[in-house]
């Protein structure tokens, strides 16, 4: 299972947010290509970096982090956060971003998410931010009626690189994983699925394999010291 320490960007800083609320914000450095750097030299062989503010309002505050990012460190990024027309996606991917996460737009207008996965094949991941089991919009602002596990088969057979999936509930608040919500849908998807949001501990990485996760995204507990990459990468091996 890979693990994919965030870089949660805000107004050029890197932040962390409890349970996506722009009110309850830390910031942990005003480096981001510092501590991407930092979380790379620890061994890890992929970041997952997210654009608070383009997720909010559509517009970035946060290219030149991102680029510093990139200049600094040589493993693949993953960027998601505001990423809402394909304009937008040739600028990220030109700049050297990896793969980038859609989450919004793609239950907006799935249409145009279908044809942007054929343009830009195995370049972008669904991005699905769940609250309660129904999928939250525009920087997790507003809760749909739609069920997460429905719409991420909306997209069976596509070519996406992979799904990201986001407990809301949990994100930021160190009381690990939705498990159950995570293997639900593992079995429900024909593609990778990464789980986000409550990884605290080496048992939540553990545990998260064993359900058969491809990777789990990890940020508050790395940031407060409470576990390593090198403990994440160990415990992901099962």
């Amino acid at each position: 299972m890979q693990i994919w320490p965030a870089i949660d960007l805000r107004g050029g800083n890197c932040v962390r947010l409890r349970q996506g609320d722009y009110d309850r914000e830390t910031v942990f450095g005003e480096n981001p290509a510092a501590m991407a750097s930092r979380w790379v030299d620890a061994g890890a062989q992929q970041l997952h970096l997210v654009d608070l503010d383009g997720a909010r309002d559509g517009s970035s505050m946060n290219r030149e982090a991102v680029r510093n990012i990139l200049a600094t460190v040589n493993v693949p990024c993953e960027l998601g956060g505001g990423i809402r027309s394909e304009q937008v996606i040739r600028q990220w991917l030109e700049v050297g971003v990896t793969r980038l996460v859609i989450g919004t737009k793609a239950l907006k207008e799935p249409d145009w998410f279908r044809a942007m996965c054929a343009r830009f094949p195995n370049r972008l991941v669904l991005g699905i931010d769940s609250r309660g089991g129904r999928v939250a919009t525009d920087g997790w602002l507003e809760t749909s009626e739609v069920d997460a596990t429905e719409l991420a088969n909306d997209f069976a057979g596509e070519m996406i690189a992979a799904l990201v999936y986001t407990d809301i509930a949990k994100d930021g608040m160190m009381e690990g994983p939705n498990l159950e919500a995570m293997a639900e849908m593992k079995r429900a998807v024909d593609f990778p699925v990464i789980a986000s949001g409550g990884v605290t501990s080496t048992n939540d990485v553990r545990r998260l394999a064993e359900v058969g996760m491809d990777g789990c995204i990890i940020g508050r507990t790395l940031y407060e010291e409470k576990m390593t990459i090198a403990e994440a990468l160990v415990a992901a091996e099962v």
